[in-house]
């Protein structure tokens, strides 16, 4: 494959509308979220539920949660098209981004240990804000409960891990920086834009992904992996999703 290299009036172009196609777009509608509930009333009334059944026949909402996973990440198939267009290769894009298989074993104990070093404060700030009245009741499982629950659960999970840290991490670094910004300004950037597509869920948790995103960041710029990002999104979101789904009837969020 022949290496393209952008204008950078193109790569401007191209970041602006791979972010309006996906997390770009859940940002604007997330904030005006935010003022809505805002002008509603107090955060600590309301609530917000996450993976929700789409139709009531249970096989017709098998078959739209798939087709949700699978459109939702088409933006992701885009982006790692564009970036093996640049990189001149679809391998050389992929370990670009941290996303190759060379180094499982290692990936797998520092997404683990990111998972942990992330998950404990992220609850902490969660019930932190509840208490304060700046954030919202989540439920984040609210599918019917079938036999297909819980691996959509975990679909949806992965689904989560690989959109935000592909595109807002691996992606947003490379060719902000292809434009020349300094590294620490990709990663404010980076996670305003994480804390706002989370802000529907009140001020706390979108303050909590901000921080996130700071951190998730700064492990890119270190270390050019995104495998252990996913590995850890993805366990903190199983542990959310599923966890509540089977906990539901003796716990509270």
């Amino acid at each position: 494959m022949q290496t393209i290299t952008p204008s950078r009036s193109w790569v401007r172009v191209e970041v602006i509308l791979i972010l309006a196609l996906s997390l770009g777009q859940s940002a604007v509608y997330s904030l005006i979220a935010l003022v809505q509930a805002l002008a509603t009333g107090p955060l600590s009334s309301q609530s917000t539920s996450l993976n929700s059944s789409i139709r009531e026949n249970p096989w017709l909402d098998l078959f739209y949660q798939l087709l949700s996973i699978a459109f939702t990440l088409v933006p992701v198939a885009l982006v790692i098209l564009l970036l093996s267009l640049t990189a001149g290769s679809l391998k050389q894009a992929l370990a670009d981004l941290g996303l190759d298989l060379g180094r499982p074993v290692r990936d797998l104990a520092w997404g683990v240990t990111i998972t942990a070093g992330v998950g404990v404060p992220g609850l902490a700030i969660y019930y932190l804000g509840r208490a304060l009245g700046a954030t919202v009741e989540v439920i984040p499982a609210a599918l019917n409960t079938h036999w297909w629950t819980l691996p959509v659960l975990v679909l949806q999970a992965v689904k989560n891990a690989v959109l935000e840290e592909v595109i807002v991490v691996g992606y947003l670094y490379q060719r902000l920086e292809r434009l020349g910004w300094s590294g620490r300004r990709i990663i404010l950037v980076s996670a305003v834009l994480r804390g706002a597509y989370h802000t529907y869920q009140g001020v706390g948790p979108g303050l909590a992904n901000l921080a996130m995103g700071i951190v998730f960041g700064e492990w890119y710029r270190r270390t050019r992996r995104t495998l252990p990002l996913v590995i850890a999104h993805t366990l903190l979101d199983v542990f959310a999703f599923v966890g509540y789904s089977l906990l539901k009837s003796v716990i509270s969020t």
